[in-house]
């Protein structure tokens, strides 16, 4: 009974169209899943990642169309990141969205990878990380964890050589997605903003045996504690963050379109899923009944500052409805919806398609 690694995130949009157009034309991933909000029929809901979709790579949105904007805070995420393979992938990375017109931050050194950050169509922060140096460059593996490590004073806002950092690019212009830049590996971690550090860890590090990677400060806030944690060796995909803001200063999140809905963490199976949900209840916290998703099976549970955080079990795919050719290309809905299916259609708008199929998306 352990988390294996990261799921899935879902955030909220307000056009699928253009949700769609971004991740798979721009950010070349793929369409896996083409379905509706299952607590919510009238809503699409888009699953984009690698292939098949595997837990780790995916990405989700619920297309709310009427919803305004959010804000990021406490209880909230601020910033999802995908990985690439190395410093020359971040920096074509940097040319390709800088040539279509993105604002780009960085490369920025964060010690352990290196990253650039923009935003998607409706304002979520996203990152491009580098899968290394890794965890070790300051601590021993057998003592991750365990001791604050400030950020050396070069790579903080006040020291950084700012004029250098803009200038770094790809030589030449990146009109594709080539495999050795692919961001079909998925995510790389995800930062969400709480307000107790301590409490944070109590909950992801005590209750769920996730291993606490590395305390340090923000980088761009050292007044803010920044800690990780993770699964095993702390692989990229299996990586959780956190800030601590102080609930003075920082408003919670305000729920809405650009924002995060929850985040998954995967677990192995039903079972232990089950297991998982007892001993949820018995440390007193709120937990859904075990919810049918097709692709997976589902609960969901808060951290400390409200933020859903979902279960997830590895099984069965999206491979369960569709073969690996056909993901994505038509509407999908579960058993029990099949008879609304004229109406769930007519209230949604239809999608225009990449065109190709496992590579959807690519240049």
């Amino acid at each position: 009974m352990s988390i294996l690694g990261l799921h899935h995130i879902t955030l909220v949009s307000s056009d699928a169209q253009r949700t769609l157009d971004f991740y798979t034309r721009v950010l070349g991933l793929r369409l896996v899943k083409q379905t509706v909000n299952f607590d919510d029929p009238g809503a699409y809901h888009l699953y984009f990642g690698d292939r098949t979709g595997r837990p780790g790579t995916a990405v989700t949105f619920f297309e709310w169309k009427g919803l305004p904007h959010g804000r990021p805070g406490i209880g909230g995420t601020h910033h999802l990141a995908l990985q690439v393979a190395d410093y020359s992938g971040l920096l074509a990375w940097k040319r390709r969205l800088t040539d279509l017109g993105l604002r780009v931050t960085g490369p920025y050194d964060r010690n352990y990878f290196t990253s650039i950050y923009f935003s998607d169509p409706d304002g979520m922060i996203l990152e491009i990380a580098t899968r290394g140096p890794g965890w070790t460059i300051d601590e021993d593996a057998a003592a991750l964890g365990t001791h604050l490590l400030p950020p050396p004073p070069e790579m903080t806002v006040r020291n950084r050589d700012e004029e250098r950092i803009r200038a770094e690019t790809w030589p030449e212009p990146v009109p594709e997605i080539t495999p050795p830049i692919s961001l079909h590996e998925g995510m790389h971690h995800i930062t969400a903003i709480g307000s107790n550090i301590a409490r944070t860890h109590a909950f992801f590090g005590g209750l769920l045996g996730m291993r606490l990677l590395k305390r340090t400060l923000n980088f761009d806030d050292p007044n803010s504690a920044h800690w990780y944690w993770g699964v095993g060796e702390g692989a990229p995909g299996t990586l959780i963050t956190y800030f601590e803001r102080d609930p003075a200063k920082e408003p919670r999140v305000r729920m809405g379109v650009g924002q995060t809905h929850h985040f998954a963490l995967a677990v192995k199976d039903e079972a232990a899923q089950l297991e998982w949900r007892e001993k949820l209840l018995s440390a007193g916290l709120r937990v859904s009944p075990v919810m049918d998703r097709v692709y997976f099976k589902s609960i969901y549970t808060n951290d400390p500052d409200g933020h859903i955080v979902e279960l997830a079990t590895l099984g069965p795919g999206f491979l369960a409805d569709e073969d690996e050719a056909s993901l994505g290309r038509s509407l999908k809905l579960p058993p029990w919806l099949e008879t609304d299916r004229a109406e769930i259609e007519r209230g949604l708008t239809p999608l225009r398609l990449p065109e190709g199929s496992l590579e959807a998306g690519h240049g």
